[in-house]
């Protein structure tokens, strides 16, 4: 026994607010996003690259405090 009576699914009100859900990645008041087409991902070698980018320059400043060894 499945626990449902008469072997239908329940109708709950979960269910109607996940067939009207919106992705909030492509609400209109979201700001500072990009909003792509559907299925266009950007490449993780974007993400590697800035993270490289940004450790190097954090480096680069941190050779310039006083005191270091």
């Amino acid at each position: 026994m499945t626990g449902q009576l008469g072997g239908s699914a329940p109708q709950t009100g979960a269910q109607a607010v996940v067939a009207d859900a919106v992705d909030p990645a492509r609400r209109p008041d979201v700001l500072l996003r990009v909003r792509r087409e559907e299925g266009h991902e950007i490449s993780a070698w974007w993400m590697i690259g800035a993270f490289v980018g940004v450790s190097g320059l954090v480096i680069g400043l941190l050779s310039f405090v006083p005191g270091g060894s």
